[in-house]
């Protein structure tokens, strides 16, 4: 319905997929009067189609170097982009450690007046994601949730029993012998490959990875290859056409077409890790049976 009540402003603004859908997910909350709505950037912050919003918090959890096509490679300057989120009076939170990062999101926080607020020590609770970094994810939630207003602020006991029960499909997210997580970056495939180390899934791990071309694929299939025992590279449907990566440029075995990448990933394997991006994991989980779309 969004879709088609907004194409004629999607068309006449020339606007890009991700401000398309930044359009529908607000018309779409609006519509339906939602009380609370959890929105995460795209790319940097400052510039992103999201920070349109004003916010009751805002947060940051780690700043890492991607989207440097459009970010820049320094680190310092990707920080600030990210920056670009915080409120005049508005709490900004922010589980980065690295005192340099802290600093540079300090100075543009202070710019425009927000109060910033160190994320707590990584929860040491019952937590029903897996990983570290999903510990260190739910302090920065802990710190959200305690600067939400009054109104909306659940309970020390609630957190602890949400905590403990909540899983988000797609990550380190294992479906019988079907093992899916989202990253898409360098620092998230470090975070699953440390998963499959702590976790370690049954053998053969067979992986099907899909990667966006803005990301630093070189890395992470270096990195992915290193902790599985076959891996073929293959190109989601879903994936928008300006951002497909050509699949020639990569080295490792690939199978181009997705359905047939999953079949042929499923043969012999104990275990088919299914990663790279949102596009992928989602595409496999609409064409494969009995699972829900991801999102």
């Amino acid at each position: 319905m969004w879709t088609e009540r907004l194409r004629p402003v999607v068309e006449r603004e020339g606007a890009s997929f991700f401000e398309e859908t930044t359009a529908i997910a607000f018309a779409d909350f609006a519509a339906r009067r939602a009380d609370v709505a959890v929105v995460e950037v795209g790319l940097g912050g400052r510039l992103d189609a999201t920070n349109v919003v004003t916010p009751v918090v805002t947060a940051i959890t780690r700043v890492r170097r991607e989207h440097t096509d459009y970010l820049g490679e320094s680190i310092e300057g990707i920080a600030r982009e990210k920056a670009g989120i915080a409120k005049r009076q508005v709490p900004l939170i922010v589980g980065e450690r690295d005192p340099s990062l802290v600093e540079v999101i300090r100075r543009q926080a202070d710019e425009v007046g927000a109060p910033l607020v160190h994320a707590e020590d990584p929860w040491d609770g019952p937590l029903a994601l897996v990983g570290a970094h999903q510990r260190d994810n739910a302090a920065v939630a802990l710190g959200i949730l305690r600067h939400l207003p009054v109104d909306f602020r659940p309970s020390a006991d609630a957190v602890a029993q949400a905590f403990a029960r909540t899983t988000v499909p797609g990550r380190f997210d294992a479906r019988g012998p079907w093992l899916f997580d989202v990253a898409h970056n360098p620092d998230g495939v470090d975070a699953l490959c440390a998963a499959l180390a702590a976790h370690p899934p049954v053998r053969p791990l067979h992986a099907i990875v899909g990667i966006l071309a803005d990301k630093d694929w070189p890395v992470m299939l270096q990195r992915l290859h290193a902790v599985v025992d076959r891996l073929w590279m293959t190109d989601p449907p879903s994936a928008p056409a300006d951002r497909r990566l050509d699949l020639d440029l990569v080295t490792v075995p690939v199978e181009p077409d997705f359905d047939r990448a999953l079949a042929t990933a499923r043969v012999g394997a104990g275990t088919v890790l299914v990663t790279g991006s949102f596009h992928t994991v989602g595409d496999a989980m609409a064409r494969l049976p009995g699972f829900a779309p991801l999102g």
